[in-house]
């Protein structure tokens, strides 16, 4: 009974780190580099002084831009995709793919904006606070 209990105790440990290797961190450009061909999961932002290539009518698939991350580092991103709704106001992207070369491969784009969770409704409109008084209706 106990080397059963042994065994089964030892396999699940082995599926256990089989498993660790899909999972994966935040990544810099660097270190997956590093990695090429593995999976690696990014933060950056998108360079806008570099052009981004998307042309819905030649191909609505194909997605190629820089990122740059919190380290300074950059590379080509291309995203055989279409390009995400809201993309150029994106203030972060995480990026799900592989390094091929000096090229990350982007298989899943998930942006980050966190302007859209400010309570600011556009330049210069004001923002509420305990002393903004609340209008009612009577």
């Amino acid at each position: 009974m106990h080397i059963l209990g042994l065994v089964l105790i030892a396999g699940a440990i082995a599926a256990l780190l089989t498993l660790m290797d899909d999972i994966s961190t935040y990544d810099s450009i660097a270190s997956a580099r590093k990695k090429e061909g593995k999976f690696v999961h990014l933060i950056a932002k998108v360079d806008t002084s570099s052009a981004v290539i998307y042309d819905p009518i030649k191909d609505p698939n194909y997605l190629a831009f820089t990122a740059i991350d919190s380290l300074g580092a950059s590379t080509k991103v291309v995203y055989k995709n279409a390009k995400p709704t809201d993309f150029e106001k994106s203030q972060r992207v995480v990026m799900k793919g592989s390094m091929v070369g000096e090229t990350f491969e982007c298989q899943e784009i998930i942006l980050k904006c966190p302007s859209k969770y400010t309570d600011e409704k556009g330049p210069g409109a004001p923002r509420m606070t305990a002393e903004t008084p609340m209008k009612t209706t009577e």
